[in-house]
């Protein structure tokens, strides 16, 4: 795939989706300030184009440069602003071939991930509420409420915290996001933390419940119990997870 993209870019290095695709499999190999300086080529030949900003800020989260994160995203935010949404499109297909996320919802999203980094609540609740309003499936409602949930909660303000949880249900239609739905089955009181933690296998979703989990655990009063958590997460090769890179910001905060 990757070998394909750089062929059409090549081809014709100034069609958008050619920049777009080119720079989403640079990614997808791990190399994101490669992705990077593609994204930053798009951001130049077409400086309104949204997509350009929402890609290059997410993978400024992930080599941990959130002030150029929230930057992009909040220029790819205004450039939405009035304007239709559109589906994404998978760079890999789930198991139905639906895409469940869309231009503005990856926005959204990707801006509250990036506010919440740097542990500004107001911001991050004001990006993932939009998000939640954008968002077309429950994969996109259960995601954005789990965030909502753990904003709350860092806020100190657990009713509003469990309110969050009254969008989710045991049987919403949820085709990628399972781990995000099972966390707020948990915050409801559904299921237990030894079913939530039973399907921990290690991948960026295994490390998305881990780091739900040991915000519970320290909006609950037990930050010890919670640091253990996010220390041994980060014993694990999942660097580029949100959920590791959330636990890793966390602890950068708390161990000042």
């Amino acid at each position: 795939n990757l070998a394909k993209a750089k062929a059409d870019y090549d081809r014709a290095p100034n069609d958008a989706d050619n920049i777009i695709w080119y720079g989403r499999r640079i990614a997808y190999t791990g190399d994101y300030r490669g992705a990077i300086e593609v994204f930053s080529e798009g951001v130049e030949k077409f400086p309104e184009d949204a997509r350009m900003y929402r890609h290059r800020g997410h993978r400024y989260i992930s080599i941990r440069e959130f002030e150029r994160a929230i930057a992009d995203l909040e220029k790819a935010a205004s450039l939405i602003e009035g304007t239709e949404n559109e589906v994404e499109p998978d760079g890999a297909p789930n198991a139905l071939n639906i895409p469940v996320s869309s231009l503005h919802g990856n926005v959204w999203y990707h801006l509250g991930l990036a506010y919440y980094l740097v542990q500004d609540w107001d911001n991050a609740h004001r990006a993932y509420k939009n998000g939640f309003d954008a968002g077309r499936n429950d994969d996109n409602r259960v995601s954005t409420s789990h965030w909502l949930y753990m904003i709350q909660c860092r806020k100190g303000d657990m009713e509003s915290a469990a309110a969050v949880t009254e969008n989710i249900s045991a049987d919403m239609n949820v085709i990628e996001n399972m781990s995000y739905h099972n966390l707020g089955l948990f915050y409801q009181g559904e299921i237990s933390l030894d079913v939530l933690l039973g399907g921990d296998d290690g991948t960026s979703a295994g490390a998305a419940v881990l780091y739900g989990a040991a915000n519970w655990h320290y909006c609950d009063g037990q930050a010890d119990k919670a640091n253990e958590m996010l220390r041994g997460m980060l014993e694990s090769p999942g660097w580029a997870s949100f959920g590791y890179i959330a636990a890793e910001a966390d602890l950068a905060t708390r161990d000042q």
